[in-house]
């Protein structure tokens, strides 16, 4: 009997082993189920997540900034160095207020730097040295309305291009007149005064001939760079406070 029930015991043992054995394979494998569906769900979320970042709800104050920087570049807003065809030079610097001289050979081509309509257009020289009135220093002149809301004003021409009226639209690069001494650049070399503002009406010259330095654009577009001067321009509208600053230096 205790032979018989030795054996009994050792065949019960085998038999509990067995299926604590298999007890754990069984609830293994519901885990390993289990975790494929976690990173399902993981991935599931995620995706949704990237879409919908990518595509955010239209901010009408990014959009605004976004457009006016064509700071870095832009592909919608394109811009040229205004002098085509001719070597030139310019400063880092103006007398009394900012703007760029841009000095190359009589007759070179003054071209629009970027897509617009044209503003202002002075066909005839009026410049008496003895009254040196403001409004007649530029001589043969021409502004664009660029379309980043950007003025750019070009003067001391020798001529005005066919088609360049009030309104006339222009593309980048298109020519507005050929550069020479007229005005009071009459005994200067020769060159072509640069200036950028915000569009004012007619006739206000003393914001029109500029009130941002241009340089830096000139350097970034000569480099084939597309950098933007509307957020400067922007800045210094809000900073004068007014659409139409009184004229205070060489007035």
């Amino acid at each position: 009997m205790p032979r018989r029930l030795a054996v009994v015991v050792l065949l019960a043992v085998v038999l509990l082993a067995a299926s604590t054995v298999t007890g754990c394979s069984t609830a293994t494998r519901p885990a390993a189920r289990s975790a494929t569906p976690a990173a399902a769900t993981t991935l599931a979320h995620s995706a949704p997540a990237t879409t919908t970042s990518a595509t955010p709800a239209p901010d009408p104050t990014i959009d605004q900034e976004s457009a006016a920087a064509g700071a870095a570049g832009s592909r919608s807003v394109r811009y040229v160095f205004p002098v085509r065809g001719c070597r030139a030079s310019y400063g880092h610097s103006h007398s009394y207020y900012p703007a760029t001289d841009i000095f190359t050979d009589r007759g070179c081509a003054f071209v629009a730097p970027t897509d617009g309509a044209v503003d202002e257009v002075s066909r005839v020289d009026r410049w008496d040295p003895t009254s040196d009135r403001g409004a007649d220093r530029g001589g043969l002149s021409v502004s664009i309305i660029g379309s980043d809301g950007v003025r750019y004003y070009g003067s001391h021409l020798q001529s005005i291009a066919p088609g360049i009226a009030h309104g006339a639209r222009v593309r980048a690069g298109q020519l507005l007149g050929r550069i020479d001494n007229s005005g009071s650049a009459r005994t200067t070399p020769t060159h072509v005064h640069f200036g950028l503002s915000w569009p004012t009406p007619p006739g206000i010259w003393w914001i029109c001939r500029g009130l941002v330095y241009p340089w830096p654009y000139l350097d970034a577009w000569r480099a084939g760079r597309n950098l933007s001067p509307a957020p400067a321009i922007r800045a210094a509208h809000a900073a004068a406070g007014s659409e139409i600053p009184a004229c205070r230096i060489r007035c």
